[in-house]
């Protein structure tokens, strides 16, 4: 599930991810729009060709949310790229089909601004929803699949935490 890049890295779509933090310590997540359950999740999206991860994590946050790269401060990089891999069921129908699952470069960033800055409506929206809540609370609010990854970002980024 995680790790350094391996011989298979290429049946994984390449992305970023964005652990934003406010000033109380809390995490940034969103619920998507095409997943009707409960789940939620933090930033992150695929990465365009050529494009640093910090460039790509900037980008997603704006597209995704509306936060600008103005009111963000990068705080640290996952020293490994994690990956997480599609259910079985999901994979024909996400990405035409062309991917296992992302291989992904997570940072932890602080968010500057006031939750007036974030607009959901801001791109093209993939969110319905977004909330503040305690990093331990992360892993539960995740879909399953990609649990163990933001356990794993929990435990790289406790120091900062």
């Amino acid at each position: 599930m995680t790790g350094m890049m391996t011989n298979d890295d290429q049946f994984y779509r390449r992305g970023v991810g964005v652990m934003l933090l406010n000033r109380e310590g809390q995490v940034f997540v969103a619920a998507r729009i095409d997943n009707p359950d409960d789940a939620w999740q933090m930033p992150q999206g695929g990465m365009d060709e050529g494009e640093e991860p910090w460039a790509t994590a900037l980008r997603e946050l704006e597209e995704e949310t509306g936060i600008t790269a103005d009111l963000v401060e990068r705080i640290a990089e996952c020293p490994e790229q994690l990956r997480y891999d599609l259910p079985e069921e999901w994979r024909a129908k996400v990405w035409g089909g062309k991917w296992r699952g992302q291989v992904q470069h997570w940072f932890l960033a602080r968010f500057l601004g006031r939750d007036e800055d974030v607009n959901l409506d801001a791109g093209d929206p993939e969110f319905r929803d977004w909330k503040w809540v305690e990093p331990a609370e992360v892993p539960g609010l995740i879909v399953a699949f990609k649990r163990p990854m933001y356990q794993r970002l929990l435990k790289d980024f406790a120091p900062y935490l």
